[in-house]
């Protein structure tokens, strides 16, 4: 049996920020990877510039988590973005703001980030081992017995933090380890899901690839349930594919198309494209009429040239039955108010998303009813903290997952590694 204070599992950004966390407080810490490589979500992430945190204000992060994001309020005061951004610039990895408060290394690249992490580990003496998969965590009652790795090691730690990601990017070896390992310690999986991940469709207009590689900037793109409702909008960028819709605005829109299909137990969903957001129907309808009267004689499709991407304006022609050869003034009123209308709000329907081996995050996880909200820690299992993506938490890309993932880290890591034991005072400390 070997000993150690702190057992971190995972070695993901927040098991990497949970282990230099509870080295900090002088404890002797153990960090165990299944994989051969530490952060190789963190290496791949950002487009492999590595968007460390989004530096938008606490509140508007928050928004920006729409799996359970309040909950997170209570770590914020304790460790917020700001915070960070200041650990990082601590290790020697230098951070520039780009559009919407995100956060990468001057430097563009994601190895600097996991390189500095690496530097401070090795400072701190942490324990390492890789290539090695645990197997279980053994508890007794209420407390942890110890952790179990599939080599046949047993570790002895009163304090082990689960960092080991969800099933999002399971080639990163994010496959749901950890899920056995909460139920076995009396823990709640809430239902999981894949998110920010391509929505797919099949439309026509999908399936013989008409639309595919346009890419739309600063759209609209809205949820809507069976009654019409708005469900959410995303006002970003996006591009339709060849399976459907995908871009940031699509990313943001699918754990949505997820959860009104099972809301309302429907096959398919309706989204809503507004190619103008920042215009009235009635400003479209006016500027398509202008184009028109300027010169009636012209062909409808010179005349309308630049009002949106030819091959789109041609897609709603034919939808609508104008024909793009004819010139101008031969079209009907009615036609011009249909195209206006269609560029306003075209609908299309969507049957799902990809599933987890596309998806950027796992939606779902450990209940945050069942974790100390300023700790991480278990109500359950003494000395027993998450972090991550195992928890019941997600956010948008843009930098807002991985801040879950540093401030549950850091939280989870510090309250491992500041834990009075029991034995050694005559009473727990909920510290």
């Amino acid at each position: 049996m070997t000993n150690f204070d702190v057992v971190v599992i995972g070695g993901g950004p927040s098991g990497l920020m949970a282990s230099i966390a509870a080295s900090e407080q002088g404890k002797k810490v153990l960090l165990i990877e299944k994989g051969h490589k530490l952060g190789r979500k963190l290496v791949m992430s950002g487009g492999g510039r590595c968007n460390v945190t989004n530096r938008l204000p606490v509140d508007e992060i928050i928004k920006h988590v729409p799996g359970n994001g309040r909950f997170l309020y209570s770590a914020f005061a304790m460790y917020d973005n700001e915070d960070i951004i200041r650990f990082f610039e601590g290790v020697g990895v230098g951070l520039k703001e780009e559009d919407h408060g995100r956060m990468f290394p001057t430097t563009n690249k994601s190895r600097d980030v996991l390189a500095a992490l690496a530097q401070r580990m090795e400072e701190l003496d942490i324990t390492i081992w890789q290539d090695c998969p645990v197997k279980a965590i053994h508890y007794n009652e209420d407390t942890i017995d110890y952790v179990e790795t599939i080599r046949g090691d047993k570790v002895y730690a009163p304090n082990v933090v689960v960092s080991v990601g969800g099933q999002a990017v399971p080639k990163t070896g994010s496959t749901g380890d950890g899920y056995a390992w909460a139920k076995a310690a009396g823990h709640k999986i809430t239902p999981l899901f894949p998110t920010e991940v391509p929505v797919l469709s099949d439309e026509p207009f999908i399936l013989d690839k008409t639309l595919q590689g346009i890419s739309l900037r600063e759209v609209n793109l809205t949820v809507l349930n069976p009654k019409n409702k708005v469900v959410v909008t995303h006002k970003m960028d996006m591009i339709f594919t060849h399976f459907g819709v995908s871009g940031p605005a699509a990313l943001r829109c699918s754990s949505f198309v997820i959860k009104t299909k099972e809301k309302y137990k429907v096959e398919t969903v309706t989204m809503k494209l507004d190619q103008f957001p920042d215009k009235t129907l009635a400003e479209i309808q006016a500027d398509i009429n202008q184009r028109v009267k300027e010169d009636p004689k012209k062909q409808v499709k010179n005349a309308l040239k630049g009002l949106i991407q030819e091959r789109l304006l041609v897609f709603f022609l034919e939808r609508l039955q104008i024909d793009a050869e004819e010139m101008s003034v031969a079209i009907s009123p009615k036609k011009w108010v249909q195209l206006a209308t269609e560029l306003k709000d075209f609908r299309f329907v969507v049957k799902g998303t990809y599933d987890f081996d596309k998806a950027f995050v796992t939606g779902g996880g450990v209940s945050v009813k069942e974790i100390i909200p300023k700790e991480m820690q278990s109500k359950k299992i003494k000395g027993l903290f998450f972090s991550g993506e195992i928890l019941d938490i997600h956010g948008y890309t843009g930098g807002f997952n991985i801040t879950c993932a540093l401030v549950t880290g850091r939280l989870a890591g510090y309250h491992a590694g500041t834990r009075v034991l029991e034995n050694e005072t005559g009473g727990h400390s909920d510290e």
